[in-house]
């Protein structure tokens, strides 16, 4: 009896004793992904971005599908090399599940599914925005890292999304509020267009909005209850505004787009700072962080600085190289995933649509 205790108690430390690691592969979008975890380090993040969409003003879907046909396999074989491992070697593959594209989820999920399954490996399912939100988690080889405590509150805004999320731990997440209609990001680009300018439009906004003006215009600002946050009423007053601008000018926009943007930037920068304000009011956490797609925006970067400055948060801006989509965050979710043995079947279904 004492042999088989000793047997089981070396075997259970070799199990500790091994590396630990996740392949993580995401597609909810336009951007192939796939990265290498070892251990919570990360080892490569490899994106496959898709140039064919911007002529079309958006993402298309059946476009963003083929391109992912196409990227799959070389990216994550680059990510597997760059990271200095055979695929034997792989502990589980984490993939997005959803929200997102159900052509572009397909593409990934599909390719999870069967490259986990030929590995006899298991696999783990991921949210997208869980991963946004953990991509505070990624850390690099020799890194020293200061990662948010629990709880903490993170505004997570993105072409998709714009919501307040409370965090109790890696996999315990409430959204206090959210959009009831259009998100940050989809305002800007759809704002962008209007104003003629390329796809993304969120990049473009920033880059003229550091040399306008942020006052020089005024926008409409909802009055939503709660937490929650709209950017319909927004766009429609821009779109209204720029109309009767143009009538007097044609060449409206050329000539002020610096100080159009500065305050585009300016007002919705504003919604999303006062609703998040409450939040942090009334719970009274101070840990406040941001992800998402427009977390990279400078103004929006700049504001978080202002409040740690005037209302003692303790905040956490991503690096830009996380703040996109990327499948660094999703290989990190999984790796907490995998600790818990938090495992799939393979026959899960994608999702286009869900709550944290």
């Amino acid at each position: 009896m004492k042999i088989v205790v000793t047997l089981r108690c070396k075997q259970e430390k070799r199990k500790m004793d091994q590396d630990v690691y996740v392949l993580g592969i995401e597609s909810s979008c336009d951007d192939t992904s796939a990265a290498v975890m070892k251990n919570g380090e990360l080892l490569s993040n490899v994106v496959a971005s898709q140039k064919v969409h911007e002529e079309y003003g958006g993402v298309v879907p059946e476009l963003a599908s083929r391109a992912h046909q196409q990227n799959i396999v070389p990216t994550v074989d680059t990510a597997l090399k760059r990271a200095g491992i055979d695929a034997s070697q792989l502990n589980a593959v984490a993939f997005t599940r959803g929200p997102g594209l159900m052509g572009s989820l397909l593409v990934g999920v599909s390719f999870a599914k069967g490259f986990a399954r030929s590995l006899g490996i298991p696999m783990i399912e991921c949210n997208h925005l869980q991963g946004h939100i953990l991509a505070h988690f990624i850390k690099t080889p020799g890194e020293q890292l200061e990662t948010p405590e629990f709880p903490f509150l993170c505004l997570l805004v993105s072409g998709g999304n714009s919501q307040i999320v409370r965090v109790d731990s890696y996999n315990k997440m409430e959204i206090l509020g959210q959009t009831i209609d259009d998100a940050a990001g989809e305002a800007m680009d759809k704002c962008s267009k209007v104003m003629g300018f390329g796809y993304p439009g969120g990049p473009i906004i920033d880059r003229y909005a550091r040399q306008g003006n942020p006052d020089a215009y005024k926008f409409s600002k909802p009055n939503i209850p709660g937490y929650n946050y709209s950017f319909s009423g927004l766009k429609t007053s821009f779109l209204y505004n720029l109309r009767d601008w143009v009538k007097d000018d044609p060449d409206f926009v050329e000539h002020h787009k610096e100080d159009l943007c500065a305050s585009l930037e300016k007002t919705i920068v504003d919604i999303l700072m006062k609703k998040l304000r409450q939040a942090v009011k009334d719970t009274g956490i101070s840990q406040v962080a941001v992800a998402g797609g427009v977390s990279a925006n400078t103004g929006l970067r700049e504001a978080f600085q202002d409040h740690a400055r005037r209302y003692r948060w303790k905040v956490f801006i991503p690096r830009f190289s996380y703040t996109t989509d990327n499948a660094a965050m999703i290989a990190c979710t999984g790796y907490f995933k995998y600790l818990d043995k938090d495992f799939c079947s393979i026959d899960v279904p994608i999702y286009s649509n869900t709550r944290l």
